[in-house]
């Protein structure tokens, strides 16, 4: 199942009932009478709010935005966990220190990917890892046997403050313990008007910004006016998750299970340097000795069409790829997606043949992801500077 957020979603809608999924502990803060909502890990976020998408997207370029993300953490904690994680991701987790975040795989016994996340380390003994969409508790639990572990749900949700003008935000926030001395997938506790939480500067979106994590003992209505106290002399705004879509994709952040899934390895998804293969054995190690470990997955450009997940490539008459998400890019004013090849090739340089789900052709251009700021200077808040909007 995959877990689309295109803008053709915005109209593909079921009625759930409300008791199904996890709610959001923001939501006396975030309701709007234009909601909608979907589903992801378990839990409702909203994926519309009746903004415009576009001016939001320039808001998170040029000030801040405020996001109440999905994104799950699972507690890892016991005696054998830095064992057991070895076992079950493809990182080296026995390299990790205190503080510091890794984005880690797990792979299936047959190699494909399963989940994707960000991992933290407290302790010796705990762990989170930060799960994208899919059971990755359950995986965890069905794979725990011999190890001395307790695998639990901490309750925490996340939210993301994302732009250039976060780090202000998180600075005023914090009572200005939180600077530029807290670097790229570091993190730590810090006190929110007497709230103490994790930190950690991480997202979604390739821009500089903060991920704030919530747990149950949280007063997140004191939380969340405080947060938006602070963040409004720097015009930060509450947003639903399409102006994060638009810019995830621009700077080359897969989904799990959108973007890729089992069906394909880490290598095929362009992930190869975060499989350690040298580390030892760990879940689908054997089934990735040997294979192929060339890139399947770039970025597609079109000026003439926006991309479309389901959208076919072709080389001629052969079908070669196929489109898994696209969104229109407002920075290079034309429409970005991504597409998987059926096998690895020379692709990039290349111009090829988009047929859209309505049977429209269109050329495309195949490309090396992200789609700017390959040196991610931006999300390293080496480059500062504040983008104009194109005329």
């Amino acid at each position: 199942m995959s877990n689309l957020q295109e803008a053709s979603d915005l109209e593909n809608l079921v009625r759930v009932s409300a008791r199904r999924f996890q709610e959001s502990p923001f939501i006396e803060r975030t309701r709007r009478p234009e909601f909608i909502r979907g589903v992801y890990a378990g839990r409702y976020f909203p994926i519309h709010i009746g903004e415009d998408e576009i001016e939001f997207y320039w808001r998170l370029r040029q000030k801040a935005l405020l996001f109440d993300t999905p994104e799950k953490p699972v507690e890892i904690k016991g005696p054998d966990a830095e064992a057991f994680l070895n076992h079950v991701l493809a990182r080296d987790v026995a390299k990790m220190a205190p503080g510091r975040g890794y984005y880690a795989i797990a792979c299936t016994p047959q190699g494909g990917v399963f989940m994707d996340g960000v991992m933290f380390r407290f302790d010796q003994e705990t762990f989170w890892y930060v799960q994208a969409d899919g059971p990755f508790e359950t995986w965890l639990m069905a794979n725990s046997g011999g190890f001395d572990v307790t695998i639990s749900d901490p309750g925490v949700r996340v939210l993301q403050i994302q732009g250039p003008a976060s780090m202000d935000i998180m600075h005023a926030a914090t009572g200005g313990a939180i600077d530029d001395t807290l670097k790229y997938f570091r993190a730590g506790f810090y006190d929110f008007a007497g709230q103490r939480l994790y930190v950690s500067r991480t997202g979604f979106t390739n821009e500089l910004g903060y991920e704030i994590y919530a747990g149950p003992e949280t007063d997140h209505l004191a939380l969340w006016d405080h947060i938006t106290a602070c963040g409004a002399p720097h015009g930060m705004e509450f947003s639903s998750c399409r102006a994060m879509t638009l810019r995830r994709i621009e700077g080359g952040i897969l989904g799990n299970l959108t973007d890729m899934d089992t069906s394909m390895t880490p290598f095929e998804a362009g992930l190869g340097p975060f499989i350690d293969m040298d580390k030892g054995d760990f879940i689908g190690r054997t089934a990735l000795v040997g294979k192929d470990q060339r890139t399947c997955l770039f970025g597609a450009t079109c000026v003439s069409a926006t991309p479309s997940a389901g959208s076919q490539i072709l080389d001629g008459d052969l079908v070669v790829g196929r489109i898994t998400a696209g969104v229109p890019s407002p920075t290079l004013q034309l429409g970005i997606g991504y597409v998987v090849f059926a096998k690895p090739g020379n692709w990039v340089g290349r111009t090829l043949q988009m047929r859209l789900p309505d049977g429209t052709s269109h050329d495309v251009q195949i490309v090396t992801l992200p789609f700017f700021d390959r040196e991610k200077n931006l999300v390293r808040g080496i480059d500062r500077t504040i983008p104009s909007i194109p005329a």
